[in-house]
Protein backbone atom coordinates (compact mmCIF):
# COMPACT_ATOMS: atom_id res chain seq x y z
CA UNK A 1 0.00 0.00 0.00
CA UNK A 2 3.29 2.26 0.35
CA UNK A 3 2.69 3.03 -3.55
CA UNK A 4 -0.60 4.50 -2.99
CA UNK A 5 0.30 6.88 -0.33
CA UNK A 6 1.42 10.01 -2.58
CA UNK A 7 -2.59 10.07 -3.25
CA UNK A 8 -3.57 11.03 0.35
CA UNK A 9 -0.67 13.42 0.90
CA UNK A 10 -0.03 16.48 -0.04
CA UNK A 11 3.81 17.87 -1.09
CA UNK A 12 5.78 19.62 1.44
CA UNK A 13 5.34 23.30 1.40
CA UNK A 14 8.72 24.52 0.78
CA UNK A 15 9.21 27.84 1.81
CA UNK A 16 11.12 30.33 -0.31
CA UNK A 17 14.24 32.13 1.05
CA UNK A 18 14.06 35.67 1.28
CA UNK A 19 17.49 35.66 0.10
CA UNK A 20 16.67 33.94 -2.86
CA UNK A 21 13.71 36.28 -3.49
CA UNK A 22 16.12 39.78 -2.76
CA UNK A 23 18.57 38.21 -4.88
CA UNK A 24 15.23 37.15 -7.78
CA UNK A 25 13.55 40.93 -7.33
CA UNK A 26 17.05 42.93 -7.97
CA UNK A 27 16.94 41.44 -11.11
CA UNK A 28 13.67 43.38 -12.00
CA UNK A 29 15.28 46.39 -14.52
CA UNK A 30 12.83 49.39 -15.35
CA UNK A 31 10.43 48.86 -13.00
CA UNK A 32 9.34 50.65 -9.65
CA UNK A 33 9.08 48.45 -6.67
CA UNK A 34 6.00 49.30 -4.51
CA UNK A 35 5.98 48.59 -0.74
CA UNK A 36 2.83 46.93 0.18
CA UNK A 37 1.58 49.27 2.19
CA UNK A 38 2.11 52.09 -0.71
CA UNK A 39 -0.89 49.86 -2.85
CA UNK A 40 -3.36 49.19 0.24
CA UNK A 41 -2.85 53.35 1.06
CA UNK A 42 -3.58 53.65 -2.36
CA UNK A 43 -6.76 51.68 -2.54
CA UNK A 44 -8.07 52.71 1.00
CA UNK A 45 -7.31 49.12 1.81
CA UNK A 46 -8.57 47.49 -1.07
CA UNK A 47 -11.64 48.41 -0.66
CA UNK A 48 -14.39 47.31 -2.33
CA UNK A 49 -15.71 50.58 -4.44
CA UNK A 50 -12.32 50.53 -6.15
CA UNK A 51 -12.56 47.12 -7.46
CA UNK A 52 -13.19 47.53 -10.72
CA UNK A 53 -12.43 44.12 -11.93
CA UNK A 54 -12.68 40.47 -10.71
CA UNK A 55 -11.48 36.37 -12.03
CA UNK A 56 -9.58 33.29 -11.00
CA UNK A 57 -6.12 35.15 -10.83
CA UNK A 58 -7.18 38.07 -8.32
CA UNK A 59 -9.06 41.17 -8.12
CA UNK A 60 -7.99 44.38 -9.60
CA UNK A 61 -8.63 48.16 -8.14
CA UNK A 62 -8.03 51.53 -8.93
CA UNK A 63 -6.07 53.41 -6.88
CA UNK A 64 -4.38 56.35 -6.18
CA UNK A 65 -0.55 56.93 -6.03
CA UNK A 66 0.94 59.48 -3.62
CA UNK A 67 2.02 61.76 -6.50
CA UNK A 68 -2.04 61.51 -8.02
CA UNK A 69 -1.79 59.30 -10.33
CA UNK A 70 -4.38 56.79 -11.17
CA UNK A 71 -3.61 53.25 -11.77
CA UNK A 72 -4.82 49.51 -11.65
CA UNK A 73 -3.68 47.78 -9.22
CA UNK A 74 -3.46 43.62 -10.17
CA UNK A 75 -3.56 42.21 -6.57
CA UNK A 76 -3.22 38.19 -7.64
CA UNK A 77 -4.51 35.42 -5.90
CA UNK A 78 -2.33 33.35 -2.68
CA UNK A 79 -4.44 30.09 -4.81
CA UNK A 80 -2.54 30.88 -7.99
CA UNK A 81 0.42 28.72 -9.15
CA UNK A 82 2.65 31.12 -10.37
CA UNK A 83 6.03 30.84 -8.60
CA UNK A 84 8.06 33.44 -7.06
CA UNK A 85 10.26 33.41 -10.84
CA UNK A 86 7.38 32.87 -13.37
CA UNK A 87 6.12 36.03 -11.51
CA UNK A 88 9.29 38.20 -12.35
CA UNK A 89 10.00 36.74 -15.72
CA UNK A 90 6.21 37.86 -16.34
CA UNK A 91 7.30 41.21 -14.92
CA UNK A 92 10.54 41.51 -17.56
CA UNK A 93 8.55 40.07 -20.32
CA UNK A 94 5.89 42.94 -20.32
CA UNK A 95 8.56 45.59 -19.09
CA UNK A 96 10.41 45.62 -22.31
CA UNK A 97 8.10 45.33 -24.79
CA UNK A 98 6.48 48.55 -25.47
CA UNK A 99 3.44 50.05 -28.13
CA UNK A 100 0.58 51.89 -28.05
CA UNK A 101 -1.72 49.21 -28.17
CA UNK A 102 -0.36 47.24 -25.24
CA UNK A 103 -1.09 48.16 -21.58
CA UNK A 104 1.87 49.58 -19.47
CA UNK A 105 3.48 47.95 -16.93
CA UNK A 106 4.25 50.74 -14.26
CA UNK A 107 5.69 49.07 -11.26
CA UNK A 108 5.18 45.55 -8.95
CA UNK A 109 5.21 44.34 -5.50
CA UNK A 110 6.90 41.45 -3.66
CA UNK A 111 6.49 41.23 -0.20
CA UNK A 112 5.96 37.68 1.36
CA UNK A 113 2.85 35.87 -0.46
CA UNK A 114 1.76 39.15 -1.86
CA UNK A 115 2.04 39.83 -6.08
CA UNK A 116 0.92 43.03 -7.07
CA UNK A 117 1.00 44.61 -10.62
CA UNK A 118 0.69 48.10 -11.36
CA UNK A 119 -0.53 48.66 -14.83
CA UNK A 120 -1.30 51.94 -15.96
CA UNK A 121 -5.32 53.27 -15.36
CA UNK A 122 -7.94 53.11 -18.64
CA UNK A 123 -10.48 54.88 -18.24
CA UNK A 124 -13.13 53.51 -20.34
CA UNK A 125 -12.78 49.66 -18.99
CA UNK A 126 -12.82 46.78 -21.40
CA UNK A 127 -14.66 46.46 -25.15
CA UNK A 128 -16.97 43.43 -23.19
CA UNK A 129 -17.79 46.15 -20.47
CA UNK A 130 -18.47 48.76 -22.97
CA UNK A 131 -19.58 47.47 -26.03
CA UNK A 132 -20.96 44.24 -25.43
CA UNK A 133 -22.16 45.69 -22.29
CA UNK A 134 -25.68 46.09 -23.28
CA UNK A 135 -28.32 47.98 -21.75
CA UNK A 136 -25.62 48.45 -18.81
CA UNK A 137 -23.54 50.42 -20.61
CA UNK A 138 -24.30 53.59 -22.08
CA UNK A 139 -21.59 54.36 -24.21
CA UNK A 140 -22.11 54.45 -28.68
CA UNK A 141 -19.49 53.34 -30.47
CA UNK A 142 -19.78 54.91 -34.15
CA UNK A 143 -18.58 52.79 -37.28
CA UNK A 144 -15.19 54.56 -37.48
CA UNK A 145 -14.26 53.79 -33.61
CA UNK A 146 -14.81 50.20 -34.28
CA UNK A 147 -12.41 49.76 -37.26
CA UNK A 148 -9.81 52.38 -35.04
CA UNK A 149 -10.04 49.65 -32.64
CA UNK A 150 -10.19 46.76 -34.75
CA UNK A 151 -7.13 48.47 -36.13
CA UNK A 152 -5.49 48.87 -32.91
CA UNK A 153 -5.69 45.61 -31.27
CA UNK A 154 -4.46 44.20 -35.11
CA UNK A 155 -1.10 46.25 -34.43
CA UNK A 156 -0.51 45.45 -31.20
CA UNK A 157 -0.50 41.72 -31.85
CA UNK A 158 1.33 42.12 -35.20
CA UNK A 159 3.97 43.53 -33.23
CA UNK A 160 4.24 40.42 -30.38
CA UNK A 161 4.14 38.14 -33.02
CA UNK A 162 6.20 39.45 -35.64
CA UNK A 163 8.09 42.36 -34.41
CA UNK A 164 9.18 40.94 -30.76
CA UNK A 165 12.17 38.46 -30.09
CA UNK A 166 11.52 35.80 -28.66
CA UNK A 167 8.13 36.27 -29.95
CA UNK A 168 4.80 36.45 -27.54
CA UNK A 169 1.45 34.48 -28.41
CA UNK A 170 -0.90 36.12 -26.16
CA UNK A 171 -3.38 33.30 -25.40
CA UNK A 172 -6.01 35.32 -24.00
CA UNK A 173 -7.25 37.49 -26.69
CA UNK A 174 -11.13 38.31 -25.45
CA UNK A 175 -13.12 41.45 -25.38
CA UNK A 176 -12.65 41.59 -21.57
CA UNK A 177 -8.83 42.13 -22.45
CA UNK A 178 -9.10 44.57 -24.86
CA UNK A 179 -8.95 47.69 -22.58
CA UNK A 180 -10.18 51.52 -23.63
CA UNK A 181 -8.71 54.79 -22.66
CA UNK A 182 -10.27 58.00 -22.84
CA UNK A 183 -10.02 58.36 -26.39
CA UNK A 184 -11.39 54.70 -26.89
CA UNK A 185 -7.54 53.85 -28.35
CA UNK A 186 -7.58 50.12 -27.17
CA UNK A 187 -5.07 48.10 -25.30
CA UNK A 188 -4.46 44.85 -25.43
CA UNK A 189 -4.01 43.65 -21.31
CA UNK A 190 -3.32 40.34 -18.90
CA UNK A 191 -0.13 39.19 -20.07
CA UNK A 192 -0.86 36.24 -17.35
CA UNK A 193 -0.96 33.26 -19.96
CA UNK A 194 1.09 34.44 -22.72
CA UNK A 195 4.14 32.57 -23.21
CA UNK A 196 7.80 33.26 -25.22
CA UNK A 197 7.83 31.22 -28.47
CA UNK A 198 11.72 31.24 -30.14
CA UNK A 199 12.13 32.15 -33.83
CA UNK A 200 13.00 28.16 -34.14
CA UNK A 201 9.92 27.10 -32.61
CA UNK A 202 6.91 25.57 -34.90
CA UNK A 203 4.60 24.70 -31.94
CA UNK A 204 4.34 24.63 -28.22
CA UNK A 205 3.00 20.82 -26.81
CA UNK A 206 1.64 20.15 -22.96
CA UNK A 207 3.80 19.19 -20.31
CA UNK A 208 1.91 15.48 -20.77
CA UNK A 209 4.84 14.49 -23.46
CA UNK A 210 7.20 15.64 -21.12
CA UNK A 211 6.22 13.87 -17.92
CA UNK A 212 6.31 10.19 -20.13
CA UNK A 213 10.00 10.66 -21.32
CA UNK A 214 11.61 11.48 -17.86
CA UNK A 215 9.41 8.75 -16.45
CA UNK A 216 10.67 6.30 -19.23
CA UNK A 217 14.63 7.76 -18.66
CA UNK A 218 14.38 6.13 -14.85
CA UNK A 219 12.06 2.85 -15.27
CA UNK A 220 15.20 1.26 -15.72
CA UNK A 221 17.41 2.41 -12.39
CA UNK A 222 14.67 1.67 -10.14
CA UNK A 223 12.38 -1.26 -8.34
CA UNK A 224 9.49 -3.03 -9.98
CA UNK A 225 7.56 -1.38 -6.91
CA UNK A 226 9.15 2.15 -7.37
CA UNK A 227 8.30 1.86 -10.97
CA UNK A 228 4.42 1.27 -10.57
CA UNK A 229 4.53 4.18 -8.11
CA UNK A 230 6.09 6.18 -11.06
CA UNK A 231 2.90 4.59 -13.41
CA UNK A 232 0.10 5.25 -11.10
CA UNK A 233 1.78 9.13 -10.56
CA UNK A 234 1.70 9.07 -14.47
CA UNK A 235 -2.07 8.21 -14.66
CA UNK A 236 -2.77 10.18 -11.91
CA UNK A 237 -1.11 13.46 -14.12
CA UNK A 238 -2.61 12.33 -17.16
CA UNK A 239 -5.92 12.47 -15.83
CA UNK A 240 -5.32 16.07 -14.36
CA UNK A 241 -4.27 17.13 -17.84
CA UNK A 242 -8.07 15.87 -19.55
CA UNK A 243 -9.41 17.21 -16.78
CA UNK A 244 -7.78 20.68 -16.73
CA UNK A 245 -8.44 20.79 -20.92
CA UNK A 246 -12.09 19.69 -20.44
CA UNK A 247 -12.55 22.55 -18.08
CA UNK A 248 -10.79 24.76 -20.47
CA UNK A 249 -13.20 23.95 -23.13
CA UNK A 250 -15.99 24.36 -21.26
CA UNK A 251 -15.02 27.00 -19.63
CA UNK A 252 -13.20 29.14 -22.50
CA UNK A 253 -13.89 28.01 -25.71
CA UNK A 254 -17.93 27.94 -25.12
CA UNK A 255 -16.95 31.51 -24.54
CA UNK A 256 -16.16 31.08 -28.47
CA UNK A 257 -12.33 32.43 -28.29
CA UNK A 258 -10.52 29.48 -28.03
CA UNK A 259 -9.36 27.71 -31.41
CA UNK A 260 -9.95 24.01 -32.35
CA UNK A 261 -7.20 22.74 -32.70
CA UNK A 262 -5.73 24.26 -29.27
CA UNK A 263 -8.45 23.08 -27.45
CA UNK A 264 -8.39 19.58 -29.35
CA UNK A 265 -4.32 18.70 -29.18
CA UNK A 266 -3.23 21.21 -26.45
CA UNK A 267 -0.91 22.73 -29.39
CA UNK A 268 -0.33 26.51 -30.07
CA UNK A 269 1.60 28.62 -32.21
CA UNK A 270 0.91 32.73 -33.56
CA UNK A 271 -2.53 30.93 -35.64
CA UNK A 272 -4.29 30.70 -31.76
CA UNK A 273 -3.92 34.31 -31.29
CA UNK A 274 -5.28 34.91 -34.97
CA UNK A 275 -8.52 33.06 -34.13
CA UNK A 276 -9.23 34.62 -30.75
CA UNK A 277 -8.77 37.96 -33.16
CA UNK A 278 -11.32 36.83 -35.39
CA UNK A 279 -14.11 35.81 -32.99
CA UNK A 280 -13.36 39.66 -31.62
CA UNK A 281 -13.65 41.48 -35.25
CA UNK A 282 -16.98 39.53 -35.36
CA UNK A 283 -18.12 40.87 -32.07
CA UNK A 284 -17.15 44.66 -32.71
CA UNK A 285 -18.90 44.60 -36.18
CA UNK A 286 -22.22 42.82 -35.27
CA UNK A 287 -22.19 44.38 -31.01
CA UNK A 288 -23.17 41.02 -29.88
CA UNK A 289 -21.36 38.17 -27.78
CA UNK A 290 -19.93 35.44 -29.59
CA UNK A 291 -22.06 33.41 -27.21
CA UNK A 292 -25.67 34.37 -26.11
CA UNK A 293 -27.46 31.40 -25.05
CA UNK A 294 -30.51 33.21 -24.47
CA UNK A 295 -31.22 33.33 -28.23
CA UNK A 296 -32.44 29.99 -30.17
CA UNK A 297 -29.96 27.11 -30.64
CA UNK A 298 -29.59 28.51 -34.28
CA UNK A 299 -28.63 31.85 -33.71
CA UNK A 300 -26.79 31.27 -29.96
CA UNK A 301 -23.19 31.02 -31.92
CA UNK A 302 -22.24 34.21 -33.28
CA UNK A 303 -19.36 32.08 -35.79
CA UNK A 304 -21.74 29.92 -36.80
CA UNK A 305 -24.40 32.49 -37.54
CA UNK A 306 -22.38 34.75 -39.67
CA UNK A 307 -20.93 31.61 -41.66
CA UNK A 308 -24.24 30.65 -42.71
CA UNK A 309 -24.65 34.10 -43.98
CA UNK A 310 -21.58 34.46 -45.32
CA UNK A 311 -23.05 31.15 -47.68
CA UNK A 312 -26.50 32.97 -48.47
CA UNK A 313 -24.54 36.09 -49.06
CA UNK A 314 -26.42 38.05 -46.67
CA UNK A 315 -23.01 39.34 -44.32
CA UNK A 316 -24.76 42.68 -44.45
CA UNK A 317 -27.39 41.43 -42.21
CA UNK A 318 -25.06 40.80 -39.14
CA UNK A 319 -24.30 44.69 -38.83
CA UNK A 320 -24.81 46.22 -35.29
CA UNK A 321 -28.44 47.66 -35.87
CA UNK A 322 -27.48 49.77 -33.38
CA UNK A 323 -25.54 51.77 -35.68
CA UNK A 324 -28.92 52.84 -37.53
CA UNK A 325 -27.34 52.16 -41.27
CA UNK A 326 -24.50 55.03 -40.60
CA UNK A 327 -20.86 53.08 -41.75
CA UNK A 328 -19.81 52.10 -45.45
CA UNK A 329 -21.33 48.99 -46.72
CA UNK A 330 -18.55 47.17 -48.28
CA UNK A 331 -15.48 48.11 -45.58
CA UNK A 332 -18.31 46.24 -42.97
CA UNK A 333 -18.57 43.56 -45.07
CA UNK A 334 -14.74 43.45 -45.68
CA UNK A 335 -14.49 43.24 -42.18
CA UNK A 336 -17.08 40.21 -41.43
CA UNK A 337 -15.10 38.33 -43.53
CA UNK A 338 -11.54 38.86 -42.30
CA UNK A 339 -13.50 37.77 -38.75
CA UNK A 340 -13.71 34.38 -40.93
CA UNK A 341 -10.50 34.47 -42.61
CA UNK A 342 -8.87 34.48 -38.94
CA UNK A 343 -11.03 31.86 -37.66
CA UNK A 344 -11.07 29.01 -40.58
CA UNK A 345 -10.62 25.34 -39.34
CA UNK A 346 -7.31 24.93 -41.11
CA UNK A 347 -5.12 26.84 -39.34
CA UNK A 348 -2.38 27.32 -41.55
CA UNK A 349 -5.04 29.12 -43.72
CA UNK A 350 -5.27 31.79 -41.20
CA UNK A 351 -3.38 35.05 -42.19
CA UNK A 352 -0.78 36.66 -40.66
CA UNK A 353 -1.25 39.35 -38.22
CA UNK A 354 0.58 41.91 -40.54
CA UNK A 355 -1.16 40.65 -43.61
CA UNK A 356 -4.71 41.70 -41.40
CA UNK A 357 -3.53 44.88 -40.89
CA UNK A 358 -2.93 44.99 -44.46
CA UNK A 359 -6.32 43.74 -44.90
CA UNK A 360 -8.45 46.12 -42.55
CA UNK A 361 -6.28 49.55 -44.28
CA UNK A 362 -7.25 48.47 -47.53
CA UNK A 363 -3.90 48.00 -48.68
CA UNK A 364 -4.54 44.39 -49.25
CA UNK A 365 -8.05 43.40 -50.58
CA UNK A 366 -10.25 40.45 -49.15
CA UNK A 367 -10.00 37.64 -51.47
CA UNK A 368 -13.85 36.02 -50.95
CA UNK A 369 -12.75 32.37 -53.06
CA UNK A 370 -9.96 32.07 -50.33
CA UNK A 371 -11.98 32.02 -47.03
CA UNK A 372 -13.05 28.43 -45.76
CA UNK A 373 -14.89 27.13 -43.30
CA UNK A 374 -14.45 28.31 -40.03
CA UNK A 375 -13.55 25.95 -36.70
CA UNK A 376 -17.07 25.92 -35.18
CA UNK A 377 -17.95 25.61 -31.66
CA UNK A 378 -20.83 23.28 -31.91
CA UNK A 379 -18.22 20.67 -33.43
CA UNK A 380 -15.70 21.04 -31.05
CA UNK A 381 -17.89 20.13 -28.26
CA UNK A 382 -19.18 17.10 -30.15
CA UNK A 383 -22.95 19.22 -30.44
CA UNK A 384 -25.16 19.20 -33.27
CA UNK A 385 -27.60 21.89 -33.31
CA UNK A 386 -30.82 20.37 -35.76
CA UNK A 387 -34.34 22.28 -35.28
CA UNK A 388 -33.79 24.05 -32.23
CA UNK A 389 -32.76 20.51 -30.44
CA UNK A 390 -29.65 19.36 -29.10
CA UNK A 391 -28.16 15.90 -29.60
CA UNK A 392 -24.40 14.37 -28.95
CA UNK A 393 -22.55 13.36 -31.61
CA UNK A 394 -20.03 10.52 -31.39
CA UNK A 395 -17.27 11.80 -30.43
CA UNK A 396 -14.77 10.54 -32.96
CA UNK A 397 -16.92 12.61 -35.49
CA UNK A 398 -16.50 15.94 -33.17
CA UNK A 399 -12.73 15.21 -33.34
CA UNK A 400 -12.38 14.37 -37.13
CA UNK A 401 -14.17 17.59 -37.43
CA UNK A 402 -10.78 19.70 -37.02
CA UNK A 403 -8.15 17.53 -38.45
CA UNK A 404 -7.67 19.36 -40.93
CA UNK A 405 -6.09 21.85 -38.64
CA UNK A 406 -3.39 19.25 -38.05
CA UNK A 407 -1.90 20.37 -41.49
CA UNK A 408 -0.11 23.19 -39.50
CA UNK A 409 1.44 21.56 -36.63
CA UNK A 410 2.05 17.55 -37.66
CA UNK A 411 5.16 18.80 -40.56
CA UNK A 412 7.18 20.25 -37.49
CA UNK A 413 9.87 17.86 -36.33
CA UNK A 414 10.04 16.69 -32.50
CA UNK A 415 13.03 19.16 -31.96
CA UNK A 416 11.28 22.55 -32.83
CA UNK A 417 8.84 21.45 -29.66
CA UNK A 418 8.35 22.93 -26.40
CA UNK A 419 6.72 21.77 -23.16
CA UNK A 420 4.31 24.11 -20.97
CA UNK A 421 1.41 23.79 -18.95
CA UNK A 422 -1.92 23.65 -20.76
CA UNK A 423 -3.69 26.86 -19.22
CA UNK A 424 -6.74 26.80 -17.69
CA UNK A 425 -8.91 30.12 -17.12
CA UNK A 426 -11.57 30.88 -15.08
CA UNK A 427 -10.70 34.91 -15.15
CA UNK A 428 -13.08 37.43 -17.10
CA UNK A 429 -11.26 40.15 -16.82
Amino acid sequence: MACFSFLKRKPPFLPEHTEEIDEEVSTIQNTKLYSYKELRTATQNFTLSNKIGEGGFGSVYKGILRDGTAVAIKVLSEKSRQGIREFLNEINVINQIEHENLVKLIGCCVEGKQRILVYEYLENNSLEQTLLGGSHSSMQFSWQTRCEICLGVAKGLAFLHEDVQPRIIHRDIKASNILLDRYLKPKISDFGLAKLFPANMTHISTRVAGTVSVLTSVSSQVSPLQQLCYLMKLCRLIFCNIFFLVLLVCLHCCRGYLAPEYALRGQMNRKVDIYSFGVLVLEIVSGRCNTNRRLPPEDRYLLERIWKLHEAGELITMVDSSLGGDFDTEEAVNYLKIGLLCTQDTPILRPSMSTVVKMLTGEVKVNNEKITRPGLLSELLGVKVNSGKTDTKNSSEGISASKSGNTDYMSSSSGSKMTTSLPVTFSSI
